[in-house]
């Protein structure tokens, strides 16, 4: 296999923002999600948040604004949890924080202030099996209360292979990419076969081919960042097993140590046959004793 990857510092973003931070790919999001509404133009639209709340080191949540909704969107990914409903509510929250300290809005002045209405949806790249498609923070949280004095309601979007637009196509992307990581490992060869399946689909075609040393950088960091991790959990289980022999090792030489105390052995002989010192011949001795272990 290759070697992994070298991350690159300068790819913060994710694909998912990095997509949909660009106004004419956000104008599509809109239109796909609101088909209704015509009269929509690049000039309505204006990202409002562009930062990690809760999501780590890696964004992949939006805020914008299209005329007077406030579009919060979510990527989930190949994990359902239902905890995503508090993340995106936390990222709704800081979103109008970001909107009202943008227009020079006071919560503490005595007029209202002009708020947005809120939207709130999560693009859901794993399989759907049996989630629903709406889901309110009260019934999931508080089922058998009748009210909660805070609530949300989230929409959940997923893969519809019989669509082509914008979200279904960055949904065909993740499926992709999950894909060729899978047959590849994080290497180069798994990142040149997600770019050329994708254009062999037409999936993100004007977007990859405007924008493809981008998206590479960012896929590039991604590969590095999850090959660290995945590395680092092998290393942490590889630490486990040592150390679980080796304490059980310990543990046996303890039950030696007991064992020959019981029989009234020396303790220079006890401490030759187990390795133990004396002060630890003792602590054992002394532990056992206090549990009933030995007399």
């Amino acid at each position: 296999m290759e070697r992994p990857l070298n991350a690159k510092q300068k790819a913060r973003d994710s694909v998912f923002t990095d997509l949909f931070t660009i106004p004419e790919y956000q104008l599509q999001m809109y239109q796909t999600l609101h088909p209704e509404d015509t009269t929509i133009q690049l000039s309505d639209l204006q990202t409002i948040t562009h930062k990690s709340v809760i999501a780590g080191h890696q964004y992949n949540d939006l805020g914008f604004l299209a005329r007077d909704r406030l579009m919060i969107l979510v990527e989930a990914q190949s994990t359902w949890s239902p905890n995503i409903l508090i993340r995106i509510m936390a990222y709704a929250v800081q979103s109008l924080m970001d909107y009202f300290e943008l227009h020079a809005m006071s919560l503490y002045a005595n007029a209202k202030v002009t708020c947005p209405k809120p939207e709130l949806y999560v693009i859901y790249t794993g399989e759907r099996k049996m989630q629903p498609r709406v889901l309110s923070f009260r019934e999931l949280f508080f089922p058998s209360e009748a009210s909660c004095d805070l609530d949300a309601t989230v929409h959940f979007i997923y893969f519809d292979q019989d669509k082509v637009d914008i979200i279904n196509q960055y949904i065909a992307f993740c499926k992709i990419f999950a894909s060729q990581v899978k047959a590849y490992g994080y290497t180069r060869e798994a990142l040149e076969s997600i770019i050329k399946i994708c254009r062999s689909k037409n999936i993100l075609e004007t977007y990859i081919k405007h924008r493809e040393t981008e998206l590479m950088d960012i896929m590039t960091a991604l590969f590095s960042q999850e090959y660290a991790t995945e590395q680092y959990g092998m290393i942490r289980e590889q630490k486990g097993r040592q150390e679980g022999r080796q304490e059980g090792r310990k543990e046996g030489r303890k039950e030696i140590v007991k064992q020959m105390f019981r029989l009234n052995m020396a303790m220079s002989t006890i401490c030759e046959v187990t390795g133990f010192s004396e002060a630890e011949v003792n602590a054992i001795i002394h532990e056992a004793s206090a549990e009933g272990d030995v007399h």
